[in-house]
Order: structure tokens, then C-alpha cells, then sequence
């Protein structure tokens, strides 16, 4: 069991903020996903024929991430929020990348729905996962570069736990060790929004839609949320 939990300072920082946690257990990466790649397609073919568009900074739910990004110090047209680096990628290639079934979709959500997504593997998190302001003296070796090591600045909104960070910038990238791969069977994704008053109903939709993806290829699927009001949840 592994607890996430949403620091004092971050809710009170940013006090609408509410992130979807989608819990797989007994997930089977080696298998066919057939719904996530006809929902790839499918978005895929509505950018080709104009009839959908990924949101883009002038976007409010995009916009909100870049001016939570400035206020810890971080530059968001040179470092993007996940599903804004996204986004742009789609409009740019007309494709989406193919990782793996588990990343695909919640990519797919993602960018339907224009909130940043990510997940862990819960069998390499060390202890409970906390949503905190950085010190500065935490280690972060990035998704893809397993001999890097950086470290986020003092102020900078990350996930940690007890090992170390597991994503920069909030939700710019996440952390090689937890890393979903064909091969993880424990997964926790995560959905986000600094805006439910306006968007915690869309969050909510697309988690239904992620947890609909995940469904068949799982022994067990449960949602929780965290929020200033209900700042930790035991997936």
C-alpha cells in the first residue's frame, strides 16, 4: 500500500487543485490493447480531417499550468507541462508516440482531454509519495537518462518519496525508476487539475475513460483524489 499525500504548502498554494489516482493492480503489459489504439487512431484521424485540435498555452487549462509553473520559478515555454509538450508533439507529427500500452493511454487521455497525466510503478516507489515544494537537495535521474542525475530547484513543486524525486516541475517529466514499462503490473496514474471548481468534472470523466482502458487488462482497477480537502489517499 502506498499513501500519496498533498503538502500543506502546495494546497494552500494552489487551493482548487484536485488530482485523479488510478490504481491498476495485476496489470498485463505483453498483451494487445485494442480500444487504447483505436482511441490513438481515432484522435489521430479527427487532427488529420480538422475536426479536433490538441489544447494549446492559449488554453485555460493549459494557461493555469503555465502561470503555476512561473510562480515557482520556472519558465514554461522552455521547460512545458506534460500534456502542453504533448500536445504540441500531436499537432506537430499527427501521431502520437507508442510506448507501451499502459503509457499510450493515459497519453491518449491526456491529451483528449487537456490535463497532464503520468503514473508510477508502485513496485519501485520507496515508502509514501508526497506532492511537495523542493529543498533543493533532492536527486531526480529523468525518464529515459538512467546516469543523470539532477536536482530540482529550491521552491520547484515535485513527487517525492523516500528514495528520491519522481517528477520535475510538478508534471514536466517523471523519474527513470518509476517508469511504467511492458513488464509493470502495479501501476498508479495520475490526472490533474488546478481548476476543478471549473474542471473536476472533465478530470473526473477522464479518469472514468482511463480506468475504462485499463479495465481489461487488469485484475483490479480503484480511483481516489486527492485535494486540499482530502489531501491523502492508500492506493
Amino acid at each position: 500500500m502506498t499513501v500519496f499525500r498533498l503538502a500543506d504548502a502546495v494546497a494552500d498554494a494552489f487551493p482548487d487543485t484536485l488530482i485523479a489516482l488510478i490504481t491498476a493492480t495485476g496489470l498485463r503489459g505483453h498483451e494487445p490493447w485494442p480500444d487504447t489504439l483505436a482511441v490513438l487512431e481515432e484522435l489521430e484521424q479527427q487532427l488529420a480531417g480538422g475536426a479536433w485540435q490538441p489544447a494549446d498555452e492559449t488554453d485555460p487549462r493549459i494557461e493555469a499550468w503555465h502561470t503555476a509553473y512561473r510562480s515557482f520559478g520556472t519558465n514554461p515555454r522552455r521547460i512545458r507541462p506534460s500534456v502542453d509538450a504533448l500536445g504540441r508533439r500531436l499537432a506537430k507529427k499527427g501521431t502520437l508516440p507508442r510506448i507501451n500500452p499502459a503509457v499510450d493511454s493515459y497519453n491518449a487521455v491526456s491529451v483528449r482531454h487537456g490535463l497532464p497525466a503520468g503514473a508510477f510503478d508502485l513496485d519501485h516507489v520507496t515508502g509514501d509519495v508526497l506532492i511537495r515544494h523542493a529543498d533543493g537537495t533532492e536527486a531526480f535521474t529523468p525518464l529515459g537518462e538512467p546516469d543523470t542525475v539532477e536536482n530540482p530547484k529550491p521552491g520547484e513543486i515535485i513527487y517525492a518519496d523516500g528514495a528520491g524525486v519522481l517528477t520535475r516541475h510538478w508534471n514536466h517529466r517523471d523519474a527513470h525508476r518509476t517508469r511504467v514499462t511492458e513488464d509493470s503490473t502495479h501501476v498508479t496514474f495520475a490526472l490533474e487539475t488546478l481548476h476543478a471548481t471549473r474542471d473536476g468534472h472533465l478530470l473526473k470523466t477522464a479518469a472514468e475513460e482511463l480506468q475504462s482502458l485499463l479495465t481489461g487488462h487488469t485484475e483490479q482497477t480503484a480511483v481516489h483524489y486527492l485535494s486540499p480537502a482530502q489531501p491523502e489517499a492508500t492506493t
